[in-house]
């Protein structure tokens, strides 16, 4: 199956500057792109996709997408298309392709073992480079359970 393919990064397109001259030599966006190329995706369980009609995006698209996401605090997979849309940085590191929120959230939902793997790796990774000791500092399983009335919050209720 083909995959799609995106424009040119270093070609004029629909801006004045191609996207490539746009994203700074030590954006973050850099790196999530230069890790994902790193990996072998299908040794980690990643299954390219086998559709009929028109081509598919590949996994390591949709999976720096991901990552890009998950390190910038957007879970959404309809803020994940936004982004697609409107963010510079995604534009470059999806090659100006625009996938659907339903395929970002299909390819979350089926590799969750395989994105779990990405995680280990990159961690691996930090550890590798000195970025990251690997030592616990602290874990924090407090459970609070709130008791609070609506109408109690509100004021309407009884007063004393």
């Amino acid at each position: 199956m083909p995959k799609k393919k995106g424009i040119d990064t270093t070609q004029f397109g629909l801006f004045a500057t191609p996207l490539e001259a746009m994203i700074p030599a030590d954006a973050e966006v850099r790196v999530v792109a230069a890790f994902v190329d790193q990996l072998d995706l299908p040794k980690l369980g990643f299954k390219a996709v086998q559709a009929d009609g028109a081509s598919a995006y590949g996994p390591e698209l949709l999976l720096k997408l991901y990552l890009y996401g998950y390190l910038n605090r957007i879970r959404s997979s309809r803020r994940l298309q936004r982004a697609c849309e409107v963010n510079i940085e995604v534009m470059w590191l999806t090659a100006n392709l625009k996938p659907k929120y339903h395929t970002i959230a299909d390819f979350r939902k089926d590799h969750p073992k395989a994105l779990k793997e990405v995680f280990k790796q990159y961690v691996l990774l930090l550890k590798n480079w000195d970025l990251i000791a690997g030592q616990r500092l602290a874990v924090d399983g407090t459970k609070i359970h709130a008791q609070n009335a609506r109408r109690l919050h509100l004021g309407k209720g009884p007063q004393m």
